[in-house]
């Protein structure tokens, strides 16, 4: 989810802790278990800070190691040990246990949304993606800000949020029961597909669709159950070039490649340069492909520029690229 989702799932943890006889009658815990439920519930998104290293370390790594079992294990501990020393009279089974939650929550519904989480690590390195909540639900933070507004008024925080978060999950069942009506209609109207991507957006009624079959692909978006496809391509296989196997080894390239499930590519072969474009189809806005990666070779194959991330002209792109002065 978001920052600010995950802020107030924070604020409503801590007002559900509120439930808890030992937090409700010690204000030093009460307070220390709401900074723990507030920091807990946005720290494992700490691998944020990579984007300022650059989009190729952020791909590969966020949501990845912060996410796993081990995290969720830790960053409790790590969030106490800096609080307690403030809160020294708190108690400190129950401050573990609400900070531990509130870690535990956000991986949680983290793994509901089409990005997804490494959740499983080091078990499995595979992405955990539900696909039924976008990564900003409107309806998932408008609830929650009412839920404070009304706390706000003199409400029990506790029991304010148990109905609220009880709503939630009926939302979650409906959610999941939306996404089923749609793939049920993908597979009669592609009978042959081998995978189906249906991802969420901020509109309730509306999905992305994106589906392979044996030979092709297909990119689609479905309003009121409504599915139509926009764009089909042939399934051409990468082939072992020496352009793409020098291409391979650039670093954004390669972040790129772990990252995207469903991609199509292309080479274009210019005077002094080539340039290799992977393209990922699961994310067509206004008849763009946004999230690509690009690399330019010279005639010697050495990698001269590259660039992957979210691009929605060509002219940034090749600003990107340095390709267009200033």
């Amino acid at each position: 989810m978001d920052t600010g989702t995950h802020i107030v799932m924070g604020l409503a943890l801590g007002g559900i802790a509120t439930l808890d006889p030992v937090v409700a009658e010690n204000s030093v815990t009460a307070t220390s278990v709401m900074i723990g439920a507030i920091v807990g519930s946005n720290i494992p998104d700490i691998d944020t800070v990579l984007k300022l290293r650059n989009n190729a370390v952020y791909i590969r790594n966020h949501r990845g190691i912060t996410h796993s079992v081990p995290a969720v294990l830790l960053w409790p501990l790590a969030i106490i040990a800096v609080i307690y020393p403030f809160f020294s009279g708190a108690n400190l089974f129950h401050l573990w246990v609400w900070t531990f939650l509130a870690v535990f929550l956000h991986v949680f519904v983290d793994i509901f949304n089409a990005y997804g989480t490494q959740a499983l690590r080091p078990f499995s390195s595979k992405w955990v993606a539900l696909g039924v909540i976008n990564t900003f639900d409107p309806y998932i933070f408008g609830i929650h800000v009412v839920g404070l507004f009304i706390w706000a008024f003199g409400a029990h925080p506790g029991y304010t949020f148990l109905v609220i978060y009880a709503i939630l999950i009926i939302y979650y069942l409906f959610r999941f029961q939306a996404q089923r009506t749609v793939l049920n209609i993908v597979k009669t109207m592609i009978p042959d597909a081998t995978d189906i991507i249906i991802a969420p957006t901020m509109k309730y009624n509306q999905w992305r669709i994106a589906v392979m079959n044996n030979h092709q692909f297909f990119v689609g978006r479905a309003v009121n159950n409504d599915v139509k496809i926009l764009d089909q391509f042939n399934r051409v296989p990468v082939p072992e070039t020496p352009i793409l196997e020098a291409a391979k080894k650039d670093k954004n390239l390669s972040a790129f490649l772990s990252f995207s499930p469903v991609y199509r590519w292309e080479i274009d072969e210019y005077d002094d340069y080539s340039e290799v474009r992977f393209i990922d189809l699961r994310y067509r806005s206004n008849d763009y492909y946004p999230f690509v990666a690009v690399v330019h070779l010279d005639l010697n194959l050495n990698i001269l520029t590259s660039y992957t991330g979210w691009i929605f002209s060509e002219e940034k792109l090749r600003k990107k690229l340095d390709i267009i002065p200033g």
